[in-house]
């Protein structure tokens, strides 16, 4: 019996948008499928991630609650983890020929530390299973037809079509035509706003520590419940490493609501009180008639410790045996407490990454298909998905992908 080739459109040619097609084409052979592409480079982004070195996934062997991971879309992930998570995603790039490794932080990427062997192959096998790639087309609109088809139109008003299922794979997407004609087939759509970014601080005495970093930090935004830790790292123009990014991520909401303006509150040890005031002491008996400066403790830099020093107000003349009560309590709040305002955000490196998109509300929760309009399929960070910095938004990416493509290959 003749059976009819199916055509499919993918929106978008990032990390979720060419592992869909390749998963479709792997599923259903036979099957058409074009990808359309904004720009002039398909995976141009994954070619940057990781420094270079493709962040492809984490172990999660240190996630203790996926909420911790991913501010939104934890309980979706939750569930499609089960079909399709770090397990299955590092076992489909080795059975692909890319041998990958571990770091002990547990971010998993290529042993050639090279993303373009990721991109590569990725390209490989689309060109492989001709599948079209269509780059500097920019779809604005999404038009469904009587007979259940999709036509689409780019910006230059060429029209493309008919297509029987429509994926949608655009990234984090900001307003758009696209988003518009998404809005009007009845798709509720949060606004994007960022989500990993360092944080502005206009404070000379710190940007003097440039480049010092202290590998235990916490970050708190006062007079919230917001709070991250991690490695914490000084910038030229503020706070910025992985607590920061986290923390980022966790409050981009408010964040974006109060114009990135609020007061945070670091802890540059790590430690607790009662664990800092022992550190303290200890130093203090060690160190009695030194100066000081002379000393520190052993997880802070000397040039961070003298900065601390004179923000608790101790002159750098005193010696250990000469800090009274008041000047102790005022370098504990120093160290555990240290009050910055933050006046704006700066952006994190080319990993730029928003909260927002598609509502998780309009899709069909095992399928990614739309609610509203059948056949039309989301992937990616179009969802309201988002992580924190680490490889999770890639593993977003690619279980998003692959639910959505298995979808669509059992249409």
């Amino acid at each position: 019996s003749f059976i009819m080739e199916k055509h499919i459109a993918i929106i978008g040619a990032g990390a979720a948008g060419c592992f869909a097609a390749v998963h479709i084409v792997e599923s259903l052979p036979g099957c058409a499928v074009t990808v359309f592409e904004a720009s002039a480079h398909p995976l141009h982004k994954l070619a940057l991630t990781g420094g270079g070195r493709c962040n492809l996934t984490n172990t999660f062997s240190d996630v203790r609650s996926l909420a911790d991971a991913y501010p939104r879309g934890h309980r979706l992930l939750r569930s499609l983890f089960y079909r399709f998570g770090h397990r299955e995603t590092t076992s489909w790039f080795e059975r692909h020929g890319i041998t990958l490794y571990a770091q002990d932080d547990d971010r998993v990427f290529p042993s050639s530390d090279n993303a373009m062997e990721v991109v590569n192959l990725l390209l490989g096998l689309l060109h492989r299973h001709n599948v079209t790639m269509l780059p500097d087309t920019r779809i604005r609109t999404i038009t469904p037809q009587p007979d259940q088809s999709f036509l689409l139109t780019d910006d230059k008003e060429a029209t493309f079509g008919p297509f029987d299922c429509v994926l949608a794979t655009t990234g984090g997407m900001t307003a758009s035509p696209l988003m518009q004609s998404l809005a009007s087939l009845g798709h509720e759509i949060i606004d994007p706003v960022p989500s990993l970014f360092s944080l502005k601080v206009n404070d000379p005495s710190l940007h003097a520590l440039m480049g010092v970093s202290v590998p235990h930090a916490s970050v708190l935004i006062n007079g919230t419940r917001l709070r991250a830790q991690g490695a914490l790292l000084v910038t030229h123009v503020g706070l910025s490493g992985p607590a920061v990014l986290r923390l980022s991520s966790y409050a981009a909401r408010d964040l974006a609501r109060n114009g990135y303006h609020c007061h945070v509150s670091v802890n540059w040890t790590g430690l607790d009180e009662q664990a800092m005031r022992a550190e303290l002491e200890r130093l203090i008996s060690l160190h009695a008639a030194k100066n000081i400066l002379s000393a520190h403790p052993d997880n802070l830099t000397r040039r961070l410790w003298a900065h601390l020093v004179s923000r608790a107000g101790i002159p750098d003349a005193k010696t250990f045996a000469e800090l009274g009560k008041k000047d102790r309590n005022r370098l504990l709040t120093a160290l555990l407490a240290d009050n910055y305002s933050v006046s704006g955000r700066g952006q994190y490196k080319e990993e730029f990454v928003t909260c927002g998109g598609v509502s998780l509300n309009a899709v069909n929760h095992r399928t990614l298909e739309s609610k509203s309009v059948p056949r039309l399929f989301f992937a990616g960070e179009v969802l309201d998905i988002d992580a924190v910095t680490g490889g999770f938004n890639l593993q977003a990416a690619w279980t998003t992908a692959f639910v959505a493509a298995d979808a669509i290959s059992q249409v």
